[in-house]
């Protein structure tokens, strides 16, 4: 890992499901192994991330589905603020974030929608990347598995310039699309 430059991410589902047992494994991957730590969260949870808990993470990958209140409700089954507000809370503190935006034809792609979300993104001072991240159907075969309609199915993916265009909008903000 060192050799590489790399460090460890805490992902899942959601780590700050568990704030005490991640807050550990940061501190331990930190402190004891000297890594880079990364959490991957929705913010969903963001309160329950402590400061000591993000003293010893060294870089946030914010998922921001949606700047369109409603659309974020019927993606994610929950308010956008309180993701928005751990997002301020990141940057009041200084902490690194990556913002990660999946673009999904007919669903999040709007161009309002992406303006939305690269205005508050740029707005914070503290992202360094935003992660543009075409939908696909790798998942399907999971839900069909479990018996379940694939929501998306016929969803087709974006096109390359679908693509370069909503990375287009965060680098007129000032961010550094990928």
């Amino acid at each position: 890992i060192r050799a590489s430059g790399g460090g460890a991410t805490i992902s899942g589902g959601e780590p700050l499901l568990q704030p005490a047992f991640a807050g550990e494994l940061f501190h331990r991957y930190k402190h004891e192994l000297g890594l880079h730590t990364a959490l991957d969260t929705s913010g969903f949870l963001g309160a329950r991330a402590t400061d000591k808990l993000l003293a010893d993470v060294d870089l946030v990958l914010l998922d921001i589905k949606s700047w369109d209140r409603e659309l974020y409700r019927k993606v994610t089954g929950r308010p956008l603020e309180p993701t928005l507000d751990f997002a301020r809370r990141l940057a009041d503190l200084g902490k690194e974030v990556w913002v990660r935006f999946v673009l999904v034809p007919g669903l999040t792609d709007p161009v309002d929608n992406v303006e939305g979300v690269a205005g508050f993104a740029a707005s914070l001072g503290n992202v360094t990347r935003v992660d543009v991240l075409p939908f696909h159907k790798l998942g399907a075969a999971k839900y069909e598995a479990l018996g379940q309609d694939f929501a998306l199915a016929d969803t087709p993916s974006p096109t390359p310039e679908q693509v370069a265009a909503a990375r287009g909008v965060f680098t007129r903000h000032g961010l550094n699309a990928v």
